[in-house]
């Protein structure tokens, strides 16, 4: 990518050592960066939240918005630290009382007040925001718990199985207690399988802060390979031994591509290019340049690309277009915003810092091949059908509540609540327009009661939902397992804070009512808003502060997209399967 494609150009790191409690810590400070970023990388090391540093420079103190350009740093220059470990104020600690889940708990429980409502986080051990904030995303995947808690058979002697036993340690203990979780033996498995997450810091002492996107591609690429477990059909309680393995990260994660290349010279043409081979993926890349401004830019980018090879009819070298269109969909849709490259002149990998939006819920039907598509906007259309059912009667019960809490206040206050009465008085006449039954002119005119209106409205609204399923039912028979209306919604973001993928700080986001406890296959309440998971702090934060992760400077941007399928609104009788239906 060239220079012209970025917004912000990075500067060589220079290496100095924070001095902390006694103990030493080599880190790599990027000058090009603000005071913010140096102070999360010092929370990395000490564990003392940035809140509650006092880093003095030549006398001065180092502030979110220093510029670190202007202390000059020397190499190995010794910097204090000065600070208690511990979390920020605004830490939601974790209750002394024994731990329940909020689904587990009756009402009298909840009432009393013993409740936790967040999730735990997950202890920084040197460097490792990269691998706590891919592990927080990751649980956004009720499957994928699910499989490794309740599933998956530990053979100690299979080394292929180590992470997969490790991650399942993870889960388990994550989905049993609201405290804070150190995860050791899964950081130290990471390392030991993939020596690059095992590199230390260019002053050889410490860990290298690594790149969550690589991170999560490892593990679930090793998961893909080796979690591998008899196969369970949808709907059903239990399999057979005789079944076959199946990949959990394939099923629920892995779409396929059909991928041509042509020629872009008619004479180099051939009738085999125009066949389509396929090819499966784990991501979708968002690529990202000075013409990109939307996710769906970016997707589409990805999908065609020009190469340069030779070609057998022309015998020389030519222009080849790379077509790609998706033929299947997964359940769980995982999107890379390609946001790093490879900076030669400073030896890492710089950031693209550009501004790209993305949607709560996306759809890529406009992505998939032309059959796949006949499949799935029939679909799609009866959803957004159904949904306008359902938001239209919750708007009328709203609408008579309001009415009836105006009847009672002017009741209550007598004369003096005659604005209130008009009020009520106007919203009554529009349902009693709706009421009324058509006659011709003389005639008397009927009248439904509420009840009545109600009635037929959910029973036209469950015929509509009956329809669909049928609608949908060749493509769940067809794959169960994948997405069939192309719909996906939001449910995880991975996102970066800083200029550099080898610096600065990762953080996860995570949907509440996304996670579900893998012993009880439970949901978590949902209400629009998000986990943010900070390492060890976990705070509750509004759906507005996932739309500012769109980047644009060096605040936190997103990085990974977790999407899953828009669940179908089916009838009662339809909701058989254990999590989300599709």
């Amino acid at each position: 990518m060239s220079s012209m494609d970025v917004d912000a150009a990075a500067t060589a790191p220079i290496p100095v050592v924070i001095r902390h409690q006694g103990k030493k810590y080599d880190i790599d400070v990027d000058v090009s960066e603000p005071g913010s970023i140096f102070k999360y990388q010092v929370y990395s090391l000490t564990g003392v939240q940035p809140e509650n540093q006092k880093i003095l420079i030549k006398g001065k103190q180092v502030k979110d918005d220093t510029d670190l350009s202007t202390l000059g740093l020397k190499p190995a220059q010794a910097i204090m630290v000065l600070g208690q470990p511990g979390a920020a104020p605004t830490r939601l600690e974790a209750p002394a009382a024994k731990l329940k889940f909020l689904e587990d708990m009756s009402g009298a429980d909840a009432a009393g007040g013993n409740l936790q409502v967040a999730p735990g986080g997950l202890v920084n051990l040197g460097n490792t925001c990269y691998l706590n904030a891919s592990l927080q995303a990751m649980r956004s995947l009720p499957e994928l718990q699910d499989s490794l808690v309740n599933r998956f058979e530990e053979d100690p002697a299979e080394t292929s199985l180590m992470l997969a036993r490790q991650l399942k340690k993870v889960f388990a203990r994550m989905a049993s207690s609201y405290d804070t979780y150190s995860p050791d033996g899964f950081l130290t498995t990471v390392r030991m399988l993939n020596p690059r997450f095992a590199e230390r810091s260019r002053t050889g002492a410490g860990y290298a802060q690594q790149d969550a996107e690589e991170a999560w591609t490892f593990v679930m690429d090793n998961l893909r390979r080796n979690l591998l477990l008899k196969d369970v059909p949808a709907g059903a309680e239990g399999g057979s031994a005789s079944n076959p393995s199946v990949s959990i990260v394939k099923r629920y994660l892995a779409g396929e591509m059909q991928k041509t290349l042509i020629c872009d010279e008619v004479a180099g043409r051939t009738d085999a290019q125009a066949i389509p081979t396929t090819e499966s993926f784990l991501a979708l890349p968002c690529h990202i340049n000075i013409n990109i401004n939307h996710l769906r830019d970016g997707l589409l980018a990805g999908l065609t690309e020009k190469i340069d090879k030779t070609s057998e009819e022309l015998g020389r070298e030519a222009s080849f277009t790379s077509t790609l269109k998706i033929s299947r969909m997964p359940k769980y849709l995982t999107v890379n915003f390609v946001r790093f490259y490879w900076k030669r002149d400073i030896q890492k990998k710089a950031k693209i810092m550009r501004k790209v939006t993305f949607p709560h819920e996306l759809d890529i039907s406009e992505m998939c091949t032309d059959e796949l598509r006949a499949k799935l906007v029939p679909v799609r259309e009866k959803v957004r059908e159904v949904r306008k059912e359902i938001e239209e009667i919750e708007r009328t019960n709203k609408k008579r509540k309001r009415r009836l809490s105006e009847e009672r206040k002017a009741e209550a206050s007598g004369s003096g609540a005659g604005a209130s009465r008009s009020d009520a008085k106007d919203d009554k006449k529009e349902d009693d327009k709706e009421k009324k039954t058509e006659g011709a002119e003389g005639e008397e005119v009927e009248y439904k009661t509420d009840a009545q209106i109600e009635a037929e409205k959910r029973e036209s609204l469950e015929k509509a939902k009956e329809e669909l399923y049928q609608l949908a039912k060749p493509r769940i028979d067809e794959d169960p397992y994948s997405n069939h209306t192309g719909l996906y919604e939001l449910r995880a973001v991975v996102a970066h804070q800083g200029a550099s993928a080898n610096s600065g700080h990762y953080t996860a986001f995570v949907k509440k009512g996304t996670i579900v406890n893998p012993k009880t296959g439970k949901m978590s309440e949902e209400d629009g808003n998000w986990w943010w998971f900070n390492d060890d702090t976990v705070t509750e934060v509004g759906s507005e502060r996932i739309d500012a992760l769109a980047g644009g400077g060096e605040s936190h941007s997103a990085l990974i997209l977790v999407y899953g399928s828009a669940p179908l609104p089916l009838p009662e009788s339809r909701k058989s399967q254990k999590f989300f239906q599709s």
